[in-house]
């Protein structure tokens, strides 16, 4: 008997739905795994991803796993986990520094969804009046999906932020409530002794959740700081505690774990390890049951059965994103705000991801709301995380450009500057430590770090020897002195994690790592090293590809990309270009746009700049047919890119490491990712970097053209 027979009979032995658990767990768990990493690839959210599983694999897909209780139950657990990181991760110090303008935006961002929704869903989409209300209400909730793409852009503490942040608290707070007081509704438990029953038990579970918790919580943290699992399961049961009292109370349980996500907030640093611990457990298994399991209840179908789930979708939609801007616009004119603060309120107060699940799957369950809702719910979800995203990168990009003092950015030397040079090619450590000792200040006496990362194999270890012993002969070769260099091993499977974990250690502020010309399957599927180090590193970064020793370069090329003075590590980087080119004697070329190049000529002088530079404005991105072939071995190329999200990122940046590797390919060049400000939040329901709107972007910028050309067509 054949392999294939064999594993036609296994196949055909298995019966559908899956009814076994251990089977049930390792598929959902494979899903889990595969979905986000496969539908990334399509510009899919890992939040539509996990979805879009759950609807393949439900009864109403090929019903591969039935929606039973053991589905429900994880389901449920997700839920309520979704509630509590989004009350855990919200900035409460931020929002109390600007309570009165967050109540006024949180109560202008509740009650105009509500006031323009409703009447919509009951004579436009002919919904009942209480169906009507919970999608209205739905319209009022936002997730602060977009907020990382702020902070990077540094407008963190911007007040536009900080009054949509508050405004965030109180909205979700108020849906939450008004979804408790429609269930009691359709229940029929809407009487006089209710609200009297609500209200005393609303004031009790409050005095518990905010008065009682956080003085056991502050106790228990303090008293039990070693035992990392005892403070976990602390905050589980908590969680689930507060959902059960809140139940008790006659209200919804995600309103109890919401409110313990507040009562544990200020107790819980957002960098905390048992905040990483928190977000992993929830990111790895809750949160995806979660939103499979909401999958498993979307019929896809109805969508093709006529116009009216079309309709409903884009009604939904289409109404979410416009009284958002409502509230902005509103909350503008009240706080005399400029129109890029509106903006940047309106892409943050946008998007709609965690608290309108939680109220579409409750009002599916109560059958107060039907699938044309539930799908249309998803869709919605899907279009407004993009165009919060897209919204609010633009708007932080323009509040940046528009402020006239930008700091102090005038320190050439970093007095924290530690460099780190990571590489598994043997061939390059002595040209790689030989750039890190050329862009080394002279006023910095930290070593630097060779560093060699090795799986836990033996053929591992043994790499990690010889690479030791190279790096030895390498500073008696350079004459550099061996307490100017200090060598690092980590051991870690992944090398970009273990990158990450030397940089954290020893707070590393540039990192040089070598050029591979090398790509795998496993690359395009997960993404390749140097995308893994952007993603967990936000330091400088040097990606070098050097074929000569710096000793014969002559001439340096450097181009900058529009906005790049901007960027936090500008003017070091800046510092080190000028360091290298002066220490050689090289001429230094600079390729930049007519305001960067006017932002360099300031600072020039005052970074002591002692070498022969020449400006050149430059607007083409595209290609680097305009730089010279001839003499690669006495030339350098550097291109000055930028990480997705940032100020001076464009889509034009998203392919120049392949273009530079292509153009240069005998020659020398360096790929430089200033440093970036660190993200302090993210939202574990879905990632800033999920959404791409990269082609957003693009595509508009095209529609933006033709519409000029066409203008100049009618008027000419």
């Amino acid at each position: 008997m054949s392999l294939f027979q064999n594993i036609s009979e296994l196949i055909g032995a298995i019966k559908l739905p899956i009814n076994d658990p251990i089977l049930l767990f390792s598929i959902i768990l494979f899903i889990i795994l595969l979905a986000p990493v496969l539908l990334k690839k399509l510009r899919i959210p890992s939040i539509i991803g996990l979805i879009i599983a759950g609807v393949c694999i439900g009864p109403k897909g090929f019903n591969i796993i039935s929606l039973d209780q053991r589905i429900e139950l994880f389901g449920k657990i997700g839920l309520l986990y979704i509630m509590f990181l989004a009350g855990l991760e919200l900035d409460l110090t931020s929002a109390i520094k600007n309570k009165n303008k967050s109540i006024v935006f949180g109560a202008l961002t509740f009650f105009i969804p509500l006031l323009v929704g409703f009447p919509v869903c009951l004579y436009f989409l002919h919904l009942s009046p209480i169906a009507s209300l919970m999608v209205a209400s739905m319209f009022s909730t936002h997730t602060l999906v977009a907020y990382p793409i702020a902070s990077r852009m540094g407008v963190a503490k911007n007040p536009a932020v900080t009054i949509a942040v508050g405004g965030t608290i109180i909205t979700d707070t108020a849906v939450l409530v008004l979804l408790a007081i429609i269930t009691s509704s359709i229940k029929g438990e809407l009487t006089t002794l209710y609200w009297v029953k609500m209200i005393i038990s609303f004031v009790l579970f409050g005095i518990v959740v905010f008065g009682i918790i956080p003085v056991i919580g502050r106790w228990f943290f303090k008293n039990i700081e070693g035992e990392k699992t005892s403070q976990f399961v602390f905050v589980l049961a908590t969680v689930f505690l507060c959902a059960a009292l809140s139940q008790f109370a006659g209200i919804e349980p995600i309103v109890g774990a919401f409110f313990a996500g507040l009562a544990l907030n200020r107790l819980i640093p957002h960098q905390s390890d048992l905040m990483n611990k928190i977000e992993f457990v929830g990111n790895a298994l809750f949160i995806p049951f979660f939103l499979i399991s909401v999958g498993m209840l979307v019929d896809v179908r109805i969508l093709f059965k006529g116009n009216t789930a079309l309709i409903f979708a884009a009604t939904l939609t289409i109404v979410a994103i416009i009284v958002k801007w409502m509230a902005a616009y509103v909350v503008q004119k009240i706080y005399k705000l400029d129109k890029y603060q509106r903006r940047l309120i309106w892409g943050l107060s946008n998007a709609h991801a965690a608290a309108i699940m939680a109220v579409a799957l409750i009002g599916y369950q109560l059958k107060i709301l039907d699938e044309n809702i539930l799908n249309g719910t998803i869709i919605l979800i899907l279009v407004t995380c993009l165009v919060a995203s897209f919204v609010t990168e633009n708007a932080a990009r323009s509040i940046v450009l528009n402020e006239q003092k930008k700091g102090d950015n005038n320190n050439k030397y970093d007095q924290r500057e530690k460099i780190i040079i990571a590489t598994s090619n043997e061939d390059k450590v002595e040209l790689l430590l030989e750039t890190a000792y050329l862009i080394k200040s002279k006023e910095n006496k930290y070593p630097i770090y060779p560093l060699t990362v090795f799986d836990d194999s033996s053929e591992g270890e043994q790499k990690m020897e010889v690479s030791k012993k190279l790096i030895k002969k390498v500073i008696k070769l350079l004459r550099i002195g061996e307490e100017n260099v200090k060598i690092m091993t980590r051991q870690d499977l992944n090398i970009a994690s273990g990158i990450s974990l030397a940089v954290k250690e020893i707070k590393a502020t540039d990192v040089i790592i070598g050029w591979s010309d090398k790509s795998s399957t496993t690359d395009l599927l997960f993404g390749s090293i140097l995308e893994n180090i952007k993603e967990y590193i936000w330091e400088n970064i040097f990606v070098c590809k050097l074929n000569t020793q710096p000793i014969s370069i002559k001439q340096v090329y450097v181009v900058f990309p529009e906005h790049a003075e901007y960027e936090k590590g500008f003017n070091h980087i800046l510092y080190k270009l000028f360091l290298y080119s002066s220490t050689l004697n090289a001429a230094l070329h600079l390729y930049a746009h007519e305001a960067t190049i006017d932002f360099i000529k300031q600072h020039a002088v005052f970074l002591s700049a002692e070498t022969n530079i020449t400006y050149n404005v430059f607007n083409f991105w595209t290609d680097f047919s305009n730089f010279p072939k001839n003499n690669q071995k006495e030339n350098l190329m550097v291109v000055v890119s930028a990480r997705k999200g940032t100020i001076s990122y464009n889509e034009d940046l998203s392919n120049w490491h392949t273009k530079l590797a292509h153009s240069f390919q005998d020659g020398n060049f360096i790929l430089i990712y200033p440093e970036q400000l660190k993200s302090t939040f993210e939202t574990s329901i879905i990632q800033a970097n999920d959404i791409d709107v990269t082609y957003v972007s693009k595509n508009i910028k095209r529609l933006q053209k033709l519409s000029k050309r066409i203008t100049t067509i009618f008027k000419s």
